[in-house]
Formats: C-alpha cells, sequence, structure tokens
C-alpha cells in the first residue's frame, strides 16, 4: 500500500485582489447547478469536491453563468438529497429566482490556498504530472472528474485514447508534486476495462 495521500481541494481568498481583477483561471468550480429543488428557491447541485462540508452555511461564492458573468451568493443552508446536494442561497426564496441558477458552476477565488494538510494536493496540482502504472508512463494528466464512485478520476489522452484512472489509495505508491509525477500499481485489467471500445467491440456490442 502506498503512504497516505488524500485529494483535498481547500480554497482561500487573495485579498490583494477583487474578484473583477481575477482571471477565468483563478478561481475553482466546486459544484453545478442542476435544477430547482423545492418551492423556495433551493437549488440541487452536482458537488465537484471531495472534501466533507466544503460546500456549508455561511460561505460565500460565485454562481458563473454561460455568458460569463458572475454573481455573489451566500449559502443560507445545505443538506443531501439522493446524489445531490441541497442548497439555499441568501435572497433566493422562490423557484422563479433559482432558474437563472441552473446551469451555473459555483466557484471561489483561488488565488490564496489555505495550507494544505500533510499528504494533500490540490487538483489543479495532479493536472499536468505524468502517471506511471508499475513502473510504465501512461501519459500526462489532463483532467481530473468527480463522478459517482468515491475516488476521483484521472484523465489520461483525450477522445479514443482517453483512459479514467481511479485516484485511490489502495493503488498509490508515489507523489511527487515537484517533479509532476504520480507512481500508480493498478490492479490487472484496470486498464482495459476503463479503456475505450474499439469499433469492432462496439460493433459486437450492437449485435
Amino acid at each position: 500500500m502506498g503512504p497516505e495521500f488524500d485529494l483535498r481541494i481547500q480554497i482561500g481568498v487573495d485579498p490583494r485582489k477583487s474578484v473583477a481583477e481575477l482571471k477565468p483561471n483563478e478561481f475553482i468550480t466546486l459544484a453545478r447547478v442542476v435544477k430547482t429543488q423545492g418551492r423556495h428557491g433551493e437549488v440541487a447541485v452536482e458537488v465537484h469536491s471531495d472534501v466533507p462540508d466544503r460546500l456549508h452555511p455561511g460561505l460565500r461564492l460565485l454562481a458563473l453563468a454561460e455568458d460569463g458573468n458572475r454573481r455573489e451568493l451566500k449559502i443560507e443552508d445545505a443538506w443531501p438529497h439522493k446524489e445531490f446536494l441541497v442548497l439555499k442561497f441568501a435572497g433566493v426564496g422562490s423557484i422563479s429566482e433559482a432558474e437563472p441558477l441552473v446551469g451555473c458552476e459555483l466557484q471561489v477565488p483561488s488565488g490564496e490556498r489555505a495550507q494544505l494538510e500533510e499528504g494533500a494536493a490540490y487538483v489543479s496540482d495532479l493536472v499536468g504530472c505524468t502517471l506511471s502504472d508499475h513502473g510504465k508512463e501512461l501519459g500526462v494528466i489532463s483532467d481530473v472528474r468527480f463522478g459517482a464512485g468515491e475516488a476521483p478520476l484521472l484523465v489520461i489522452g483525450s477522445g479514443k485514447s482517453e483512459l479514467e484512472i481511479p485516484f485511490a489509495q489502495e493503488f498509490l505508491v508515489r507523489v511527487d508534486l515537484e517533479s509532476k509525477r504520480i507512481e500508480m500499481n493498478l490492479p490487472e485489467g484496470l486498464l482495459e476495462v476503463n479503456a475505450p471500445l474499439s469499433e469492432e467491440e462496439k460493433k459486437q456490442q450492437r449485435h
């Protein structure tokens, strides 16, 4: 088993900059609004952070709309519901007031990040790292996705050659963020399971 290493997202605000001065890449998305939920302005969100209680009452967020505009919101209440987290924002008290938030990304500025606990990392630190399995290089991590499973997925490649590798504790051997390298010992067959289907395999599935 590898060393203890948990994926954490801890965000702070840089007091030297106003939100208006920040560039698009200086924000981190914590969740996305999927739909309205309830009659009093609540919304259901898809969480993109695996840190427990990251979205909590009192937290101020910026809702990024598709047109690029950001609106500041403050969480008044939060509770889990099925696969989503339900949020109630201050000043949003009806379905009609909540509807414009659907599709928005809920973000915080990432200019000044809080000090991480030992053995923790930011998603942005993992992107760009070279991932190897049993000493064999698989490629460079292009993205980190949060799905239905407990472990975030490290994305390597794109299109037909894309792989999704679970960033799970039991597979980790070594994480060297300074050298941008992550070493894992993946179980036999995992890469084949996560690899995209070939044209021949797709044809076989159709019949």
